[in-house]
Formats: structure tokens, C-alpha cells, sequence
């Protein structure tokens, strides 16, 4: 068995002595879903969020964690940011800004520690399972843990 590479979220988590569990799939599918990852790694899907990244109309950014099945309401998202109005960052801009490519974007170890905010519903699973910073790679993490190394807060962030 190969040895697994460490990305950069991996290594912060270690540096701070975090526990977590990585797990690596492979897909040759460039639109794969955390349905599918969830299944690949036989963990809960209601575990697996997607971490997206929206900005102000002043360019600030912000980090946003939500459930896989459910979609980021900007209205709330921009309350929880204190600001008027935000919109998705375009996915050219997201390597760019976080060190990241979409569909391997971590809210851990972005290259700048951006205000970041994680579904309050999640707070009803102990672990959520986040990507581990790059394609194919997921980290599943408890809840504080994750919340501790992002400086993240828990808010209302999804659509109903």
C-alpha cells in the first residue's frame, strides 16, 4: 500500500496535535458528489459538507461549511458576515484566493485565515467530514476540533 501524502490541512491538524481520520478515494469522475464519496469511504453522508466561498460587495471573503444535501441561503450567509448582500466566489478566483481547486477545497489551511462559519445544524452530528485540502482526499473531524482550527462559529446558514 502506497504512502499517503499529506496535504497542507493534514499537517496544520497534526502540528496542533488534532485528531482527526483522513481517507483518500478515487473517482475519474471530475463532477463527483459527497453522495458518492460518502460511499466510497462507507461513512454517513449526513456527515459530509462542502465548503464554499462567497464575498462582499467590498471583495471581503468568507468561508462557509454546509451539509453536502443542502444549499447555502446568501441572504442568511450574509447576516452571519455582517454584511448587506455576498455572492459565490467564481471557481476561476478559488485557487486564487484560497490555495484550493474546486472539489478539493479545505476550510482548513487556506492560504489566509478568512471569517468562517459552519451550518448550526451540523452541530447535531459529533464529526462532520470536510476535504482534507486537495481531490480525492476527506478528513472527518469532531465538530470543536474543526470549529477550533478554522476560529469558525456555528450559524443559521442553509435554506429550509
Amino acid at each position: 500500500m502506497a504512502k499517503q501524502t499529506k496535504t497542507n490541512a493534514m499537517r496544520i491538524l497534526d502540528r496542533n496535535k488534532v485528531e482527526y481520520a483522513s481517507f483518500h478515494y478515487y473517482t475519474d469522475d471530475e463532477n463527483t458528489d459527497g453522495t458518492l464519496v460518502a460511499r466510497l469511504n462507507k461513512r454517513d453522508v449526513k456527515l459530509v459538507h462542502k465548503t464554499l466561498v462567497a464575498r462582499s460587495t467590498k471583495h471581503e471573503l468568507y468561508v462557509f461549511i454546509i451539509p453536502i444535501s443542502s444549499e447555502l441561503d446568501l441572504k442568511k450567509a450574509a447576516l452571519a458576515a455582517g454584511e448587506k448582500k455576498i455572492e459565490m466566489l467564481p471557481h476561476k478566483d478559488l485557487l486564487k484566493y484560497t490555495g484550493y481547486v474546486k472539489g478539493g477545497c479545505s476550510p482548513i489551511g487556506m492560504k489566509k485565515q478568512f471569517p468562517t462559519f459552519l451550518e448550526l445544524s451540523s452541530e447535531q452530528q459529533a464529526k462532520v467530514i470536510v476535504s482534507g485540502g486537495k481531490k480525492g482526499q476527506i478528513i472527518e473531524i469532531e465538530i470543536n476540533n474543526l470549529l477550533s482550527a478554522i476560529k469558525g462559529e456555528l450559524k443559521d446558514l442553509i435554506k429550509l
